[in-house]
C-alpha cells in the first residue's frame, strides 16, 4: 500500500495503521526511512518561513536553510532515537510492554504521518507570521496530532508485543 494511503488512514485510525506497519516485520530500514522523509518535508515546511525572515531582512536565507537542513536531516535522527527509548521507558511505566522496534517505529511514524499539517504550519508562517493566532493554532494543532499519533502508535507496539 502506498506510504500516502497509510499516511491519511492514520488520521482515521492511528492504532490499525501501525498494527498494520508492525506486522510487516521488523525492517529498520524502512523505520529510518520514514523519520528521514518526515525530517525532510519538515525542513521543507521551514523554507517558507526562513525566506520571509530574509525578505525582511531578519536572517539570511542561504546560511539558515543551511542550518535547518543540518539540524534536521543530521543532529535530529539522533535526538530521535533517544525520543524513542524514553517513549519506550514511559510506556513501560503504564504497562505497555512495546519493544524496542515498536517504539521506534511508533515515533517514527507519527512523525511522518503529522507531516502534512506541519505543511500547512511551515505556510501560514511564511505568509502570515509566526505570531498570527491561526498560526499558531494551525502549530498547536500539529503538536496534537503528532502526539496522539505517537502515544496511539506506543499504545499498539505494546499492545501487540504481548500477542
Amino acid at each position: 500500500m502506498p506510504i500516502t494511503s497509510d499516511i491519511l488512514r492514520t488520521y482515521r485510525g492511528p492504532r490499525r495503521v501501525v498494527r498494520d506497519l508492525l506486522a510487516r516485520g521488523q525492517r529498520e530500514d524502512r523505520a529510518i526511512m520514514w523519520l528521514m522523509a518526515g525530517c525532510l518535508i519538515v525542513f521543507l515546511s521551514r523554507l517558507p518561513a526562513l525566506q520571509r525572515a530574509a525578505v525582511l531582512g531578519q536572517g539570511d536565507f542561504t546560511q539558515d536553510a543551511a542550518y535547518a537542513f543540518l539540524g534536521l536531516m543530521m543532529i535530529a535522527p539522533l535526538m530521535f532515537y533517544g525520543l524513542a527509548a524514553l517513549g519506550q521507558g514511559i510506556a513501560r511505566l503504564f504497562g505497555g510492554r512495546p519493544t524496542g522496534y515498536g517504539a521506534r517505529l511508533a515515533l517514527f511514524w507519527a512523525w511522518l504521518a503529522a507531516t502534512p499539517v506541519i505543511l500547512l504550519y511551515g505556510l501560514l508562517v511564511g505568509l502570515n507570521g509566526a505570531a498570527e493566532t491561526g498560526t499558531q493554532a494551525v502549530g498547536l494543532l500539529w503538536v496534537v496530532v503528532f502526539i496522539v499519533f505517537w502515544v496511539q502508535g506506543l499504545r499498539e507496539a505494546g499492545r501487540s508485543h504481548d500477542a
